[in-house]
């Protein structure tokens, strides 16, 4: 059993030692072969280096050459340019050489041309004097014969070319004036017939009176209150004249200010409708009222812009404009006048090849003045002027406003589309009405300022005072003289009175022969 035991320990220790020295073995043989794996990488890498090295070296040489090149290059160009500067200085330096001896010679010559001249100075002096002494005797002969003195014979020969010439002027601009209005006129009234024909608007005439109508007579009754107290209420807020008459279902509202008027209109209607009528109740519709006034106004002053396309207008403007619909002017609409001045000035500024955008704006601001409430005392234009100036509208557009009615000069073509479009708009049939007594008034005025010429003998104003006819003695004023009498009465017109379209002065100079055959 010993025995057993001693042959597999010594078996079990025989292979243990085998089994060492194998795996010694192949642990060094592994060793060598990762030697030399190491080894043969390691030579790659190295040939590697030495490639990029080389390849990196060729590189820089390459860039240093190129660098070498250009500053040769560099160096060669500024050579060059130096040589053409040594070349354009000795250019110059040899044309200055030549110019400094023109000049020399120049200025010997200009010495010899001034002994010359004085020279000839001196004689030409002597000259003058002889001849003035000549022209002094001649002048001594010739007042011997005529018997007047040269005075006196230059004021008679100025006093008749003074009228040869005025004769002539006269002539000269009477030729001018037809040829301007042969071929201006035609051009004018063409586009102004283009302007008119192309809008249309309703007549608009407002009163200074609303009618106000109600379904039965019984609520007059409640309308006036208890010993009139209604009314005196209503009246006291408003600011109206509230009118009730024996007229059947209607009182009439009286107020110079239509926004007053419409105000009342409204609080009547509304109280009329709500039944409760007593001072509390009006002083609380009448608030209430006013304020929905005033929003409208501002819708109108928008709708208003945006129709006409016209942006970029001052809130307080956009309120003026809505303002306007409760103006008016001659009893016509002034909203309703400033719209269709507007699309006229667009129009007429289209045809005349100027911007319709800004004749458009200038024409809806052109009366914007007569909005105010304050009303001081200035013309409506200027103040137009003034405000538009205010909020921020452009210089053009202002001279425009401001000039519609020659208050201020006008300083571009904007400023006369607006007036003749104002003109337009104001003077058609049917737009304003006029009171008798002014028109009657502004003919008379119109006969009178011809009557005071010396030569006038009768004066007619016709056709609504659109023609004043002017009849003079042909033996107190010939041809030429009616042709400037025309055209100062038209001038002193233009100057001093105010009117609406133009008017046309004909003056009559003719001669009868009457005789009798008995």
């Amino acid at each position: 059993m010993v025995e057993v035991i001693i042959g597999v320990v010594a078996g079990f220790l025989g292979g243990g030692t085998l089994s060492y020295f194998m795996w010694d073995k192949a642990l060094k043989a592994r060793k060598r072969k990762i030697v030399r794996e190491a080894e043969a990488e390691g030579e790659v890498i190295k040939k590697d280096k030495m490639l990029q090295a080389k390849e990196k070296f060729l590189q820089l040489k390459s860039e240093h050459e190129k660098q070498v090149n250009e500053r040769n290059q560099k160096v060669v160009a500024l050579e060059n340019r130096m040589k053409q500067q040594e070349s354009a200085f000795q250019q110059k330096r040899n044309e200055f050489q030549r110019e400094v001896k023109n000049f020399e010679t120049e200025k010997r010559d200009v010495e010899v041309l001034r002994e010359n001249l004085t020279a000839q100075m001196a004689m030409v002096e002597q000259k003058a004097e002889e001849l003035e002494k000549l022209h002094r005797q001649q002048l001594e002969m010739l007042e011997q014969v005529s018997g007047m003195s040269a005075e006196e014979a230059k004021a008679q020969m100025v006093e008749s070319l003074k009228e040869e010439a005025k004769t002539e002027a006269m002539s000269y601009i009477n030729e001018i004036m037809e040829e301007a209005k042969q071929t201006a006129s035609k051009e004018a009234k063409k586009v102004v017939v283009k302007t008119i024909q192309r809008v249309a608007t309703e007549t608009a005439i407002e009163n200074a009176v609303t009618t106000f109508h109600i379904e039965s007579d019984e609520i007059k009754g409640r309308i006036i209150g208890r010993e009139g107290r209604n009314i005196r209420a209503l009246e006291a807020a408003t600011g109206v004249e509230i009118i009730v008459d024996d007229t059947p279902e209607a009182i009439v509202l009286s107020a110079f200010d239509p926004v007053r008027r419409e105000i009342a209109r409204l609080a009547l209607h509304q109280l009329v409708t709500d039944g409760r009528i007593h001072p509390a109740r009006i002083e609380e519709v009448v608030q209430k009222v006013q304020k929905q006034v005033e929003e409208e106004v501002i819708e109108t002053g928008k709708r208003t812009a945006i129709d006409l396309g016209i942006h970029g207008l001052h809130p307080e403007l956009i309120r003026l404009i809505g303002k306007m619909k409760y103006r008016s002017s001659y009893g016509q609409n002034l909203l309703q006048h400033s719209r269709e001045v507007a699309n006229l000035c667009a129009i007429m500024a289209s045809e005349l090849g100027l911007n319709p955008k800004k004749a458009k704006r200038a024409g809806l601001l052109h009366d914007i003045g007569k909005v105010p409430d304050d009303e001081p005392e200035l013309p409506h234009a200027v103040l137009g002027m003034k405000l538009a100036e205010k909020y921020k509208e452009k210089p053009e557009i202002c001279n425009a406003i401001g000039s519609h009615h020659d208050e201020v000069e006008m300083q571009t073509l904007l400023a006369p589309i607006v007036q003749v479009c104002d003109a337009i708009s104001g003077a058609r049939p049917g737009a304003r009405r006029e009171v008798v007594e002014s028109y009657i008034k502004r003919l008379k005025d119109l006969e009178d300022l011809a009557l005071s010429y010396p030569g006038v003998m009768k004066t007619y104003a016709i056709q609504a005072g659109r023609e004043l006819r002017v009849i003079v003695g042909s033996d107190k004023m010939n041809d030429q003289e009616s042709e400037q009498l025309s055209y100062d009465i038209a001038k002193r017109i233009q100057d001093e009175m105010t009117y609406p379209g133009q008017i046309k002065i004909t003056v009559i100079r003719e001669t009868r022969a009457v005789n009798y055959a008995k």
